[in-house]
């Protein structure tokens, strides 16, 4: 005897909507936003000074954290390995994720890892245990992942968040976006001041190392400089250089991170500037494209040979002929290293330009057959891209890169 067709209709029915059910929870269990945080389980390496030379090589670009840990940026994760001088990459010691939100910047702050997402949320991680510390709402950045899979544009040069320091060595944390400036204190996130603004006239460039917030700021007027307070936000002082034409473009210079608690500008027209309190002060060796800054001292290559000036007078401190054909790739406290042609990364004190070490930039049997890409120095260690001596900016990764491990990380 058959099931009647209605009661049959039924059943079919709320099978139908069972599935549906179920579905509907798969898809929202996949879909939904979600934050998974997986924190350290084993104890901090200890603190080790590892021998000079090539550590080994990466697939992805470290960021140093207590000379302990290493780092490392993916499109919805920020994760860690252990120890720093381990010569390859290994199970993450600790790993924090985000969906559907993008990963677009990473900054570290003593033991904190502060982290930026597409959604406009700041994450701040203890970095030695992967938990989360605090989160924030603030400015959206308008992108996504802004990085190649390597993720050194996420933690080696990060746009639109910066750290300054404040009374007392309280930090501020500074987050860009849409024309909103906004500050937090980076020990518990909480916001402390906001900046409207329109992003078509007003670009937020970083932070000086005297708690200065800097953006040029073409709203109201001619392009100028503000200077605002980091701890407070309030602009006290707005600057013109001489002979600025309408369009006004800084750099800033002698970061301790990117555009972070800087030291100097170079403004359009090869100005260069030593910033503090007050207005800027001329700073004429800084002037030209490839010079950089360390401290109170201008490094850059003249006449084929590297030079170090004092800053602040032009004088010129010391030469170093016999280093051949050089570029400078990252400056540290006390650091600047710089690759030889023949991929030798050479390791000066930035003040008299002695040598601190000196050692092949390659491992094994990978040649010197590449080019330098986005570099990164810290606590002593030195971590460099390396790039096809053919790549170009639209190649994809596997024509850009010089192979699976393109980042050598290094101690000097």
């Amino acid at each position: 005897m058959g099931v009647p067709k209605g009661r049959r209709r039924i059943t079919v029915a709320v099978a139908a909507l069972l599935a549906l059910g179920v579905v509907g929870v798969i898809g929202y269990r996949v879909l939904a936003p979600a934050e998974v945080v997986t924190p350290a389980q084993g104890d901090l390496p200890p603190l080790d000074t590892p021998a000079t030379g090539v550590v080994g090589r990466l697939p992805a670009a470290p960021l140093i954290v207590d000379g302990r840990l290493r780092v490392y940026a993916a499109q919805r994760q920020v994760y860690a390995d252990r120890p720093a001088d381990s010569k390859h990459r290994v199970t993450p010691f600790w790993s924090y994720r985000r969906w559907p939100a993008q990963l677009n910047g990473v900054l570290v702050a003593g033991t904190t890892v502060v982290s930026r997402w597409s959604d406009g949320k700041i994450v701040a991680l203890d970095g030695r245990t992967g938990k989360v510390a605090w989160r924030a709402d603030g400015p959206a950045p308008g992108k996504g992942f802004p990085a190649r899979r390597t993720g050194a544009a996420i933690v080696w040069d990060p746009r639109g968040i910066f750290l300054a320091s404040g009374p007392g060595g309280r930090t501020t944390l500074v987050a860009s976006g849409a024309g909103d400036l906004r500050g937090y204190a980076l020990a518990d996130g909480r916001e402390l001041w906001r900046a409207a603004g329109d992003a078509d006239c007003r670009t937020d460039i970083g932070t000086t190392a005297a708690g200065q917030v800097l953006s040029v700021d073409a709203c109201a007027g001619p392009a100028a400089v503000e200077f605002r307070d980091a701890t407070t936000g309030a602009v006290g002082t707005r600057w013109r250089p001489p002979g600025a034409g309408p369009e006004l473009a800084v750099t800033a210079l002698g970061c301790l991170t990117p555009r972070s608690q800087c030291r100097g500008l170079r403004t359009s027209g090869g100005q260069g500037w030593l910033v503090g309190p007050g207005e800027p002060r001329p700073a004429p060796a800084l002037g030209a494209d490839d010079v950089t800054l360390s401290g109170e001292f201008a490094i850059g290559v003249t006449e084929g040979v590297l030079t170090g000036w004092d800053a602040r007078t032009g004088e010129k401190r010391w030469r170093r002929g016999d280093l051949g054909e050089v570029r400078v790739i990252a400056v540290e406290p006390g650091r600047v290293h710089v690759l030889s042609r023949q991929r030798d990364l050479i390791t000066l004190d930035p003040r008299t330009g002695a040598q601190r070490s000196r050692f092949p930039l390659t491992l094994g049997q990978d040649g010197i057959g590449w080019v330098p890409g986005l570099a990164y120095a810290a606590d002593g260690y030195v971590a460099v891209e390396r790039l096809r001596e053919r790549a170009r900016p639209d190649d994809d990764d596997q024509g850009y890169f010089l192979m699976a491990e393109p980042v050598l990380l290094a101690v000097t």
